[in-house]
């Protein structure tokens, strides 16, 4: 084993892939249903790979300018992932959704400071309680680089180094109970309430005409339809398309035959006997009104319509806050279908009075012709692309290295975003200018998912290599216990607290409420959670201002903590 170490320690390059190559085979492992997640995974790995070489005498370390690179890049991504969303959460209904992302952070911080300095833990551990309790890995950074800034005076003996070890400590022996606490605590608080969540997501369905989410992933059933009739009804006879759907808005008309020839399906075609008519709309649509036009035939030139399937990226001002069923009448709502929508990189459920926020994604589908006619009115169509705007990328990194260049007095030193926090802003910043331009800024979603998960497993990796050394000297029972209580309490305490609020103050649905707590924690997994336990999307509706306000605020609260408490 020593020479097995020994070459780890002389491959650096080596030594990181394969801990991330077992960390991420280890956060994939669950045990009913729980796992840790390759970020947590990481950090087992690394110190358990570093503490196994100390004991055959063999130190593992690895360049701190690679574990900065990587935090770096993560956190540019995570600030063009949350950039809109945070944007949009400053005014409208999101104000209710910011208030309790912030209680929730702001109680996590506090309760993690407080329990710091009432326990004398280390210097570090904070930083790591609050980035485990409250599962937001990135913390652990802006804690590094609080030590790093100087922004800390380290007690006399204590180094950098053991400082980052007791952060990775802390992390790993809090994020267990903040992992799965969040989930079990969000997933019964409405039983606590005495409220039934299950009945009010069905309340909130049929009023909002939101889909549930009781149906399964593969299935028969589709949304929509398309068939095809020949005209023998003479009520429209000579009449025009326009018309039909004019007394008709349930229906779209995607193609007329006639003679066997297509003639379009615009507004003014006039429809003659034994057109055959290609109608779509919803399936139960199709079958209320049997008979409107005539006998449903096979006609598969009427049916073969060329379709075309985009995302639709909304930027466009003049929608901004509408609601869907406000654009029925519109000319492209007769040929095209909305699929799906996305905010803040999650799904949002579909429901007529959903009201539009810039930098929504529309999934749709509809004739090549109208899908242009949509991307007009929304805002812009998004093409797949595997071309990402490296100019912008760099400018917006110098842009981020700038900002975290500005300093101001405070708790008796010069304090300032960093680095981190300087590309967390630039990253808002970037990705809101960019919503505005057409050809500017690209950024596919599987670039900035690269940026965001290689470069947080690669920088926790780094951490739990380079502490793994000094991690046994400062371990002891009665200091695991101190760190596991003030974990317990920082996670368990915050989201009740944001029920209490949401559910008394705010009046709020209790399912929507539901995923505005996961929210607030930054964390999919309890909005999940809610989902499959009351059978309904509607907890997503929630969630998605909160997961990006409280994704930048607890981010940066790894930086104050270790100042605070300290």
């Amino acid at each position: 084993m020593h020479a097995f170490f020994e070459f780890l320690s002389q491959n650096p390059y080596i030594l990181l892939f394969l801990t991330v190559g077992l960390a991420v085979w280890l956060g994939r492992q669950s045990i009913a249903g729980y796992g840790l997640g390759m970020v947590a995974a990481a950090i087992i790995v690394g110190c358990g790979l570093a503490v196994a070489a100390s004991a055959f005498g063999v130190t593992l370390q690895l360049d701190n300018f690679t574990k900065s690179l990587f935090y770096y890049l993560f956190m540019y991504g995570v600030g063009l992932r949350v950039g809109p969303s945070f944007v949009n959460s400053l005014g409208g209904d999101g104000i209710k959704f910011t208030f309790l992302a912030l209680v929730s952070c702001v109680l996590g911080l506090g309760i993690t400071v407080a329990g710091s300095v009432i326990f004398d833990l280390p210097v570090g551990a904070a930083g790591g309680i609050l980035a485990g309790s409250q599962t937001m890995s990135a913390a652990i950074g802006s804690a590094e680089q609080a030590v790093a800034a100087g922004a800390i005076t380290l007690p006399p003996g204590t180094t950098a180094e053991q400082v980052s070890a007791m952060i990775a400590l802390s992390y790993g022996i809090s994020y267990i109970w903040g992992t799965v606490g969040i989930i079990l605590i969000t997933k019964y608080l409405p039983q606590w309430w005495g409220v039934d969540a299950r009945a009010a997501a069905r309340e909130y369905e049929a009023e909002h005409g939101v889909a549930s989410g009781d149906t399964p992933t593969l299935s028969g059933w589709t949304r929509a339809g398309l068939r095809a009739y020949r005209l023998e009804n003479p009520t429209w006879s000579g009449r025009t398309v326009g018309e039909l759907l004019r007394e008709n808005p349930e229906y779209r008309v995607l193609n007329v035959l006639r003679d066997g020839a297509a003639v379009g399906a615009g507004a003014d075609v006039v429809l003659r006997p034994g057109d055959v008519i290609a109608l779509g709309g919803a399936r139960e649509t199709l079958t209320e009104k049997m008979g409107l036009v005539g006998p449903e035939v096979s006609d598969r030139v009427a049916l073969d319509i060329p379709l075309d399937r985009a995302e639709i990226l909304v930027t466009n001002r003049e929608v901004v806050g509408r609601e869907l069923v406000s654009f029925r009448d519109s000319e492209a709502a007769n040929q095209v279908q909305l699929l799906g929508i996305e905010r803040g990189g999650h799904p949002l459920p579909i429901a007529r009075n959903t009201k539009l926020q810039r930098m929504d994604v529309l999934s749709v589908v509809g004739l090549r012709g109208a899908m242009d006619q949509a991307g007009n009115l929304f805002g812009r169509i998004v093409r797949p692309s595997t071309a990402t705007d490296l100019l912008t990328l760099s400018a917006g990194m110098i842009l981020g290295f700038l900002i975290g260049l500005i300093e101001f007095p405070a708790f008796g030193a010069s304090v300032g975003l960093g680095n981190a926090g300087g590309l967390l802003v630039a990253g808002v910043i970037v990705s809101s200018v960019a919503s505005r331009l057409r050809f500017f800024g690209n950024t596919p979603s599987a670039a900035r998912n690269v940026l965001e998960d290689l470069g947080l497993v690669v920088f926790v990796a780094i951490v739990g290599i380079n502490a793994g050394a000094s991690l046994l000297a400062q371990l002891t029972g009665m200091l695991a216990l101190k760190i596991f209580v003030v974990g317990f309490v920082a996670c368990s305490i915050p989201p009740v607290v944001v029920w209490a609020i949401g559910y008394h103050v705010f009046r709020m649905n209790a399912a929507v409420l539901m995923g505005g707590v996961a929210g607030a924690r930054s964390h999919s997994g309890p909005c999940r959670e809610a989902a499959v336990s009351i059978q309904s999307n509607v907890p997503w509706i929630g969630f998605p201002v909160g997961y990006a306000v409280s994704g930048v605020l607890l981010t940066v609260f790894g930086y104050f903590a270790m100042i605070l408490a300290y």
